[in-house]
């Protein structure tokens, strides 16, 4: 069945809201997802409760945040986001139904492993990243959006990094399952630099645009953003090949001087009053702190996970929660303003990033109470737009059109 048939508008009539638009599902998802992920783990840590697993904790932890979590949240960005690059129905309906379906099998068999066969659970977890990547490049090309191919490709090579995983996982191969991750890490930094590098800016001349200030303040080059982009390609292959060498490292200092720089041209300080602004700049400056500190290490002494919770609690997740805020704003017709009160949940993960840096880097004492504290912040911060949300996302649009 073609792409135009399961999303035809005949169809799309009798779609349940929630069904209507990939960001409506995926992003309560990755919401829900991301408070019980974190309450799980820290209760394994802090409280001892069991988890059904048969593998390391820590690869547990690592493969649910990085394949587990961060794809949800680009699905519901990018399935949404190729309806407005190529004027093609957004998945939904049924379609989008399966493809959810897909992915809470990958959680349910990644929350039991211990007590189903590794073949399964591997099998399982492995479907949902090709999918979504067979599915984007087959709407991509259709309409001939080449300029995007490249976003399918990275879906399948970060498929790719989870095959790698498993297969560390299924032959207790720490080696496997480190390149795996270290592939997925890279894959998400270079993914953040693509997708912000396009939003952040753009966003902001049209907010300065609309509220008096200077669009052209606003700079962008294409050979900075090329370089930002490819210094952070060349530290995921020197990761890959010379893994915690002074090449890795120089790389990664060269990464943070071209993505400061190019983050410096956007002009994050004029948006001080809109949150919906300041927390893009706010969590691509974590992806600068994450390469700085990947870069300073062997000279700092400070620990792979410094740089890896600058990138993954600061960047990340400050990204994640910046752009589903700001998208379930513009694609439910609604103000482009921040609910009142929900700027916490910028505050609550700014804060949790900063404190689990901190500890990672040696520079804040007592290891249980704050990984606890950073928990509360995370599952607090994840819970509010979840609660802030709901509403928004569950309803139709308030401009009364459809999607």
């Amino acid at each position: 069945m073609s792409e135009h048939a399961l999303n035809s508008p005949a169809r799309a009539a009798g779609v349940p809201v929630l069904l209507a638009y990939p960001f409506r599902p995926f992003f309560l998802l990755t919401a829900a997802y991301a408070v019980l992920l974190v309450l799980g783990w820290t209760g394994y840590l802090a409280l001892g409760l069991p988890l059904p697993l048969d593998l390391p904790p820590l690869y547990w932890h690592g493969h649910e945040m990085l394949i587990g979590l961060v794809p949800a949240a680009i699905a519901g960005f990018l399935l949404t986001a190729m309806s407005n690059w190529t004027g093609a129905p957004p998945l939904r309906g049924a379609a989008l139904a399966g493809l959810i379906a897909v992915w809470l099998a990958g959680r349910v068999v990644m929350w039991v492993p211990g007590w189903l066969p590794h073949w399964l659970v591997a099998a399982v977890d492995l479907a949902f990243l090709p999918v979504m990547a067979i599915y984007a490049f087959t709407v991509l090309a259709r309409h001939g959006n080449r300029r995007n191919y490249g976003l399918a490709g990275v879906l399948g090579v970060l498929a790719a990094a989870n095959a790698l995983m498993h297969a560390g996982i299924a032959g207790g191969s720490a080696a496997a399952f480190s390149v795996g991750q270290a592939l997925a890490m890279g894959l998400i930094a270079v993914l953040i630099a693509v997708i912000a590098g396009r939003i952040t800016p753009a966003f902001t001349r049209n907010w300065l645009r609309m509220h008096g200030g200077a669009p052209e303040r606003v700079h962008t080059r294409a050979w900075l953003d090329r370089s930002a982009i490819a210094t952070l390609v060349l530290v995921l292959a020197l990761d890959l090949a010379l893994p915690g060498s002074q090449w890795t490292a120089f790389a990664a200092l060269a990464a943070a001087v071209a993505n400061g720089a190019r983050l410096a041209g956007w002009g994050g300080y004029l948006t001080l009053r809109e949150p919906l602004l300041w927390v893009l700049h706010l969590g691509y400056l974590w992806l600068v702190v994450a390469m700085a500190l990947k870069g300073l290490a062997p000279w700092l002494g400070l620990p792979d996970s410094a740089w890896i919770h600058a990138l993954g609690t600061g960047s990340m997740s400050t990204l994640i929660l910046g752009v589903m805020a700001r998208v379930s704003l513009g694609h439910t017709g609604r103000p482009m303003r921040l609910p009142a009160g929900a700027v916490m949940m910028f505050w609550l993960i700014s804060g949790a990033a900063l404190l689990r840096v901190g500890l990672a880097g040696g520079v804040i004492g007592g290891h249980g109470n704050v990984l606890v504290t950073v928990a509360i912040f995370w599952v607090l911060a994840f819970g509010l737009f979840f609660a802030y949300y709901s509403p928004i996302l569950t309803k139709p649009r308030a401009d009364g059109r459809p999607g």
